[in-house]
């Protein structure tokens, strides 16, 4: 048997939601994550208004994505809230059809995520995320909530072990992760899309909307530790020698 290197697998991507001061923006940027949130849903209290997801965008350097998060919102609201943000990518986030989804983005020819709400508890495999990803395959990726209350995870965490094995979308893990717990649960989930990114808000904040960069920072450790042991995990195969 020859011993030769894996594929690389490809880092987990990280996003920070519900920004809303330039100094939490800046150490996100600093972090080195990758995408930031800015929720465009009145009644959250991290909203912030279009024009002002747009100033604090423009604090961003190449590279980093702003992503603009819509709670069915008219498709001309969100058009126009995009104009203002060049390069945003869309999170629909609330009972957004498939269609609804893709004719939306279409206007302004961007990209998008959708919002899959998880119930807590064991009611998890009740919900047919299989299904629901085939249901909206132009979405760049499915992203993973708790089903709450309201939209938006709440803070709370589903149960990661009872999601499906395989499903034939990127995910991104969301709802109630924490700079202790995105270790587990990106060992856990990433196995089961073509690619897994993560997004936090509550986790690392100190209170709703103001972001802690020590939390910040030690959310980004902690994703960086999860893909050393994937690594190592899957860092050699063994081929039969010819």
């Amino acid at each position: 048997m020859t011993t030769l290197p894996a594929p690389t697998l490809p880092r987990t991507r990280i996003k920070i939601c519900g920004l809303t001061r330039e100094e939490d923006l800046d150490a996100v940027v600093a972090s080195g994550a990758d995408a930031v949130g800015f929720v465009l849903y009145p009644p959250s209290p991290r909203y912030v208004s279009p024009a002002r997801a747009a100033e604090l965008a423009r604090r961003l350097p190449a590279f980093v994505s702003p992503v603009l998060l819509f709670v069915n919102s008219p498709a001309a609201e969100v058009e126009a809230a995009c104009a203002q943000v060049p390069g945003a990518v869309i999170q629909f986030h609330g009972d957004e059809s498939p269609a609804q989804c893709a004719q939306t983005a279409a206007l302004g020819q961007r990209p998008w995520l959708r919002a899959a709400r998880i119930p807590l508890g064991s009611d998890a495999p009740a919900f047919d995320l299989v299904k629901y990803a085939a249901d909206y395959k132009e979405a760049r990726a499915i992203l993973l909530d708790a089903h709450v209350d309201g939209y938006g995870g709440g803070g709370k965490t589903f149960n990661w072990s009872l999601l499906p094995p395989s499903v034939n979308s990127h995910l991104v893990l969301s709802g109630g992760l924490t700079p202790a717990n995105v270790t587990d649960g990106i060992l856990q989930v990433r196995p089961r899309g073509w690619s897994l990114a993560v997004d936090v808000s509550s986790g690392v904040e100190v209170s709703k909307g103001i972001k802690s960069p020590e939390k910040i920072f030690q959310f980004v450790a902690a994703v960086r530790a999860a893909d050393e042991q994937l690594a190592k995990a899957s860092s050699h195969v063994q081929l039969p020698t010819t």
